[in-house]
């Protein structure tokens, strides 16, 4: 059975005593929670200390992990099931779930931002300073790779092969693959690797070899998680004045988007992108139609509109 806190526990007792829940639906319930309790301790929290943005990375989380629409619905349902409990029980002052989105309106793919909002969203990040310039080199790696935020936090040093500009990752089942490393992101990585610049964050007694090699390294000078990149993201998107709802996977989408729309064929992002199936990359086709139809006016001598 799966260690939960206590108010977690509390939440399971009043579901099967005074709602009268199932023994299947209080596992599954007690597995979403589980999950999301092993999450946010990467982060140094207990339950009781999320805030709303710690929620909405924990559910970015699942997405990039692949989970159906269904799994992520379920998990969002939990969670504001829990944290209404412990409000109605005045264990929290504030319910970090209000502005979490109901199931109902989860979408499986963001918007992807026009080309000129991702530069802008590159160049908010200075490439000044320790932290300026990891933030510089990652806001760069994850549009120019199109890599899961679960794939560059997991990056070690190792894994960027520099003589070959490629970098290695490793997708969903520890699936390898090689991507491309185009001159931007390389420049911007090479400047935050050196020792004036990620050498400063490293620690005399790291915790582990898992921080040691970590590409990415937060202010503590431990790997950086998946929420600290979320919140990353999200502070320099409100820094240039995009939706906060930006996050590492709107990047994902965008580079594979902007590819697609550029004329790259599709067989070439499937393999960029580490999809097993090229059905999943053809999703990304989809919001490319208003850009699909303007080329073509643009270009088809019989469509553009008749002029009286």
């Amino acid at each position: 059975m799966d260690y939960l806190s206590r108010p977690a526990e509390e939440y399971l007792s009043w579901l099967a005593v005074e709602r009268g829940r199932s023994a299947n639906t209080l596992v599954a319930y007690r597995r979403d929670l589980s999950s999301f309790e092993r999450s946010i301790s990467e982060i140094k929290k207990k339950p009781t200390e999320v805030t709303p943005e710690d929620l909405g990375a924990y559910i970015e989380h699942l997405r990039e992990a692949g989970s159906s629409s269904a799994s992520v619905a379920r998990a969002v349902s939990v969670l504001r099931g829990f944290y209404r409990f412990l409000a109605d029980e005045s264990l929290l002052e504030r319910d970090p779930s209000d502005s979490v989105e109901s199931p109902g309106v989860i979408r499986r793919l963001p918007k992807a931002l026009p080309e000129g909002e991702v530069i802008s969203l590159l160049d908010a990040a200075s490439d000044t300073g320790p932290l300026g310039l990891r933030d510089k080199a990652l806001l760069e790696v994850l549009y120019g790779t199109g890599a899961r935020v679960s794939e560059v936090v997991g990056l070690n040093l190792g894994d960027v092969l520099w003589d070959q500009e490629l970098v290695r990752l490793y997708g969903k089942g520890s699936k390898e693959r090689l991507v491309p490393l185009g001159s931007v992101a390389r420049d911007s990585l090479d400047k935050w690797l050196a020792p004036t610049s990620r050498g400063t964050l490293q620690v005399k007694r790291p915790r582990s070899r898992h921080d040691v090699d970590a590409v990415f390294l937060n202010a503590r000078g431990r790997r950086l998680t998946r929420q600290g990149v979320f919140q990353i993201v999200r502070r320099y998107a409100l820094r240039c004045g995009l939706d906060e709802r930006v996050s590492p996977h709107v990047l994902r989408h965008s580079c594979a988007t902007h590819m697609l729309e550029r004329g790259a064929d599709i067989r070439v992002v499937q393999e960029l992108l580490g999809h097993v199936s090229i059905a999943t990359t053809q999703i990304y086709t989809k919001v490319s139609a208003e850009h699909l139809r303007a080329v073509y006016e643009q270009a088809h001598p019989r469509a553009a509109p008749v002029r009286e």
